[in-house]
């Protein structure tokens, strides 16, 4: 089994046999000190109140030729139309791109196992790439259609036990691939079935397993879906227990999108958003991830008993911007994601001996009033975000180039750190691909497995679309 790289395991992170020997001290300088790096790299225009960028996060990473294969065909997706073709890159390869992604994003570090459908892969390399990551002390995301978790009600429960603790479900109707009822779906409202047995699933799993389990959904956003987008959001916020966040990702002229679909502006998929939470000011509770055209986020409380949404703070608010300032100067950095119990206990005495006054005297009390406003003790967290991918024409214009230069969601190619949209739309994606099958054209066969990988395809899945 390799072992973490040194760039990873640094000495003054202390010993790194697993993440919870990590000394919490020395986890929290090497946070802030990539936190620091971060913010200073930050133009002024971007250093607002609410920017969340190198103040809690350093960004977010994902892995790329992890398997790039997919079963469905969605009207908007980033791979190439050939992308099927591709073989998926060796355990090895991916465990280098995720000490490269941990040397950059730090202890707690934001990582997408992505690429196409990776539930496609040996379930057992799948398994290896979430204890790999959570071994260096990355906090690993499943992006998956979650169509193997139907096929294979146990799945999902196993790579729970074996170290998963975050999920993303993508559903919309603009995918193409399911063999069921959901295939017609022609509204959101439609799949709102569909929703619903990922919840369940989510609620049994943890039941079962006792772990705690993050999950959020992404939908991508065309004109032929905005309409949709209050019900999705009262969905969600009806079902806060299950899912934590929802991501609307307005579709972006990349990869195989069908040229047909027609995107919409940020203005009016906020509009929507405010209309789902019944709040025309939902925006007073703006928060950034980097350049405020790339990515926004409301983070609030859900009374889920009446779906009611509040903010957790007021950007308008003198003293809620005195109370963030103040919060994300003292804890920024803190994460309790990669905690067992012990850990929690000791991080959590640790921030109150140190932060106690202020968080019992400022922090605690905004929360008190909103949760009287809210009207309930028993409030679950909600965040609604929207990611804005840019495709190959506004990568070539000023405003593009600028977005480009401060992105935070990235990809290791080659050592090198990439932006997402770069990869997506000029090309970085099919040369990948290009290159694997360069190296895999030998035979059929070749095209089938890699070393000892067995695409999940030929064993859990119909026969691929055509591409």
């Amino acid at each position: 089994r390799r072992r973490p790289t040194a760039n990873v395991a640094m000495a003054n992170e202390g010993s790194l046999q697993g993440s919870t020997t990590l000394n919490l001290n020395a986890e929290l300088v090497a946070s802030r000190r990539a936190l620091a790096e971060t913010w200073s790299g930050l133009p002024p225009t971007l250093r607002v109140p609410t920017q969340f960028l190198g103040r809690q996060y350093v960004g977010c990473g994902a892995t790329i030729g992890a398997m790039p294969r997919c079963d469905f065909q969605c009207d908007g997706c980033y791979l190439t139309r050939d992308a099927n073709g591709a073989q998926p890159l060796s355990v090895t390869a991916i465990e280098a791109q995720l000490d490269r992604l941990r040397a950059w994003l730090g202890p707690g570090g934001n990582v997408q196992l992505t690429d196409g459908e990776l539930t496609l892969r040996a379930e057992e390399e799948l398994l290896s790439f979430i204890r790999y990551a959570r071994q260096i002390g990355l906090v690993p995301m499943l992006m998956t259609h979650g169509e193997s978790f139907r096929r294979d009600p146990g799945l999902f429960e196993r790579l729970v036990r074996g170290g998963l603790s975050e999920v993303s479900f993508h559903i919309d109707t603009t995918m193409r691939g399911r063999r069921d009822s959901y295939a017609s779906a022609a509204t959101e409202a439609d799949l709102d079935g569909l929703r619903t047995e990922f919840a369940d699933l989510i609620r049994a799993t943890r039941r079962r397993t006792g772990r705690r389990i993050e999950a959020a959904s992404t939908v991508t956003v065309s004109r032929a879906n905005i309409t949709d987008i209050p019900n999705i959001v009262r969905w969600f916020l009806a079902n806060a227990d299950a899912f934590k966040m929802v991501s609307f990702q307005p579709v972006a002229a990349v990869g195989r999108t069908n040229s047909s679909m027609v995107g919409v502006t940020t203005e009016e998929l906020w509009d929507r958003i405010a209309e789902g939470v019944r709040d025309p000011d939902i925006v007073r509770g703006l928060g950034y991830l980097g350049d405020p055209d790339c990515s926004r986020f409301v983070q609030g409380l859900v009374n889920t008993t009446d779906h009611r949404f509040i903010p957790l703070y007021d950007r308008n608010c003198r003293n809620d911007m005195r109370i963030l300032d103040a919060l994300l100067t003292r804890v920024g950095g803190q994460s309790f994601r990669r905690d067992n119990w012990s850990r929690a206990l000791r991080r959590a005495l640790g921030i109150l001996s140190a932060h106690g006054l202020f968080l019992v005297s400022s922090a605690l009390r905004a929360l008190i009033k909103r949760l009287w406003a809210l009207g309930t003790l028993r409030p679950y967290y909600f965040c609604i975000v929207s990611h804005h991918f840019m495709n190959a024409a506004e990568l070539a214009t000023t405003r593009g180039r600028e977005r480009l230069d401060h992105c935070v969601f990235r990809v290791p190619i080659d050592g090198r750190l990439e932006p997402m949209c770069a990869v997506n739309a000029l090309g970085q994606r099919a040369q990948i691909y290009a290159q694997s099958r360069t190296q895999c054209s030998s035979t059929r066969q070749a095209t089938l497995v890699v070393g000892n990988v067995s695409p999940a395809s030929a064993r859990r899945t119909p026969a691929e679309p055509a591409t």
